[in-house]
């Protein structure tokens, strides 16, 4: 079980990994992506665990902190109004949908998807607590070799 569940998350990763090398996809927009797919994730996980009594790790419950030297939260002038005009919804709905149908491929549960994506989301917000400017939001999302 736990061998196809790593293989699993393995052709996910291998997937996404392609995917937006292929489109170039932005920072914000693998942000954007990410952070609707798990917390559509997370809300139906937390009402189960509240069901059941059992308190999720938060790990799992929550986005993982960034490293030291991160810097969240840089401002700017650029609106989320703003910056929602210039993402490709299209090229988002692909990854989504990517995303949504390995999950269901893989028989993935609820809380091994969103640790599959939690790798992800750290390395997303890690690119976008380093942005310097608005430009930068838009600037491809850099994958390293070993990720």
């Amino acid at each position: 079980m736990v061998s196809n569940d790593v293989e699993g998350m393995v052709t996910l990763t291998e997937r996404m990994v392609h995917l937006i090398g292929q489109l170039g996809m932005p920072i914000v927009e693998v942000a954007i992506v990410l952070q609707r797919r798990i917390s559509s994730m997370v809300e139906p996980l937390q009402a189960w665990a509240n069901e059941q009594g059992v308190e999720l790790e938060p790990r799992v419950r929550n986005p993982w902190p960034l490293d030291e030297g991160s810097e969240e939260g840089a401002t700017s002038a650029f609106t989320l109004d703003r910056l929602l005009d210039h993402v490709d919804a299209d090229r988002m709905d692909i990854l989504d949908t990517l995303i949504r149908v390995t999950l269901q491929e893989v028989d993935a549960d609820l809380m091994h998807g969103i640790l599959a994506l939690r790798p992800w989301e750290h390395l997303v917000r890690t690119q976008l607590a380093a942005a310097d400017g608005p430009g930068r939001l838009f600037s491809p999302l850099d994958i390293p070799d070993d990720f």
